[in-house]
């Protein structure tokens, strides 16, 4: 299976090496000629779906070995969400090490800069993997061929939909209009037709479209599996589609999907830092990346690793958005010791500079997917009922210990009271989703949606353009496509 998913000369959609001896190796999207000729197994099945998740993984050097300068040592999304934002610093004591992140933070990057580079490589690897498994269980024969269960192929099938929306979702809202791949792309011919851009809303379509499909196929159960947990299941497809309709403002329909979640059976934490230790919570955590350490293939999140070398800090103005003893500062960061507790999954250093680490990269959980429904319902009016999901938030903050175990006093994040102004109510949700989802990779996202992200930007600093509101295409993409690929506004 290794040959399988093998990362070869086209990453993402086209990408050449410079020797010819080399033009003829299987291009990303391919599936190589003498596997496909082979009958698959049950067995093969299974590897393919779970390769399929692999790049949501926070492990090291999944599409390289120490390629820092081409953005691929570990996932970008730190990098592209939080450190661009005005959240994170690339290190606690600025140095001169990978001068690129620095160029994604004062946003004078350009089309050949690794973050861009790896956030595209990083999808479309993901998707094509998704293809690969889509192909065969599509495949009217599939169950006489290997013997797998009706139920089983169903499962599987949804998770790879899932993925694949998911990977999606990251391109259009990052590049726009992106290359729409829905099969396997099996010789070098192909690959030239498909690396054209298409309407970002035929993007949008297809994520629908897929997580439709999910939703049909997934078990309606909180859970797809209850000794797997971290498998796609019927919430995580319900709370993407929730996502995507929030990101195009269709705000009647999410706060339907939302409740359907909580139908399902999730809820908020009884308190806030369960949500990033290593055991996989049953509550809160709708989708999230299983690492485990010592597992064979490797399954650790390599990202703790980059904090043990002084990567990844808060910026003084993400800790000043704190309200006074706030007890979510304490746990998502620890100034003093210069540890993110977040992303180390502990509050006393463990995991610090551990590249084989056991805590959960988490992408979707309950209160994110509350503030969606409340910025619905504020954008259609019901102003009472966005105030009461904010406080429910607020409440929840309130009665978590701090990083000591110590409760905060009485008075700490009073419930907002009610109001009639839509500004002020916008002013509450925006704080609110700041301090619960710092350092989760959706503020800069977050501000570009609502349009002030330029404001804000600008007003941190930053020289942040309208151009800035996507991403370049990679320019290694556009080269390799002979010009097919065009560019965004660089």
């Amino acid at each position: 299976m290794k040959k399988y998913f093998k990362i070869a000369l086209l990453f993402g959609v086209l990408s050449f090496v410079a020797c010819e001896d080399e033009l003829d190796l299987t291009p990303v999207g391919a599936v190589p000629q003498d596997q496909a000729d082979n009958t698959p197994t049950i067995t093969i099945m299974e590897n393919i779906t779970r390769s399929s998740y692999e790049l949501l993984s926070s492990r090291l050097n999944i599409l390289g070995e120490w390629n820092w300068n081409g953005g691929l040592v570990f996932q970008n999304d730190y990098i592209m969400q939080d450190i661009a934002s005005d959240d994170m610093e690339k290190k606690w004591s600025p140095d001169g090490d990978q001068p690129w992140i620095d160029e994604i933070n004062n946003f004078t990057f350009t089309s050949e800069n690794g973050g861009p580079n790896g956030l595209w490589k990083y999808n479309y690897e993901g998707i094509k993997r998704a293809n690969t498994a889509i192909e065969h269980l599509t495949n009217p024969e599939i169950e006489t061929i290997t013997g797998i269960s009706e139920a089983r192929k169903n499962q599987l099938l949804a998770e790879n939909y899932f993925i694949r929306s998911y990977y999606y979702f990251s391109l259009v809202t990052n590049f726009g209009d992106v290359p729409l791949i829905l099969r396997p792309v099996k010789s070098f011919e192909e690959a030239f037709e498909v690396a054209v851009r298409v309407d970002k809303n035929l993007v949008w379509e297809q994520i629908q479209a897929d997580l439709l499909l999910a939703i049909d196929l997934l078990p309606n159960a909180k859970y797809s599996s209850e000794t797997e947990k971290w498998r796609a299941s019927k919430g995580a497809a319900l709370a993407l589609l929730a996502k995507s309709h929030l990101y195009n403002e269709n705000w009647s329909a999410v706060p339907p999907l939302v409740d359907q979640i909580a139908v399902l059976g999730f809820s908020l934490n009884a308190h806030y830092f369960q949500n990033f230790t290593a055991e996989y919570n049953d509550n809160e955590v709708i989708f999230s990346f299983d690492h485990q350490t010592n597992a064979t293939p490797r399954r650790g999140n390599g990202i703790c690793a980059p904090l043990g070398w002084g990567f990844f800090a808060p910026s003084e103005d993400f800790l000043n958005a704190f309200e006074p003893n706030d007890p979510r500062k304490s746990l998502t960061v620890n100034v003093e010791d210069q540890n993110v507790n977040k992303m180390l999954g502990s509050l006393n250093g463990a995991n610090k500079g551990n590249d084989d680490a056991p805590n959960n990269k988490v992408y979707i959980r309950f209160a994110d997917v509350l503030l969606w429904k409340a910025e619905a319902l504020l954008e259609t009016g019901d102003y009472a009922g966005a105030i009461s999901i904010i406080n429910q938030i607020r409440t929840r903050a309130r009665t978590s210990t701090d990083a000591d175990g110590n409760l905060p006093p009485a008075g700490t994040l009073p419930d907002r009271p009610a109001s009639t102004d839509p500004a002020t109510v916008k002013g509450w949700l925006i704080s609110e989703r700041r301090v619960e989802l710092g350092f989760e990779n959706q503020r800069l996202l977050d501000l570009k949606r609502w349009g002030i992200a330029k404001q804000v930007m600008t007003a941190h600093g930053k020289n942040f353009l309208d151009k800035h509101m996507l991403y370049p295409i990679p320019q290694s993409e556009i080269d390799a496509s002979a010009g097919t690929l065009t560019q965004n506004d660089y």
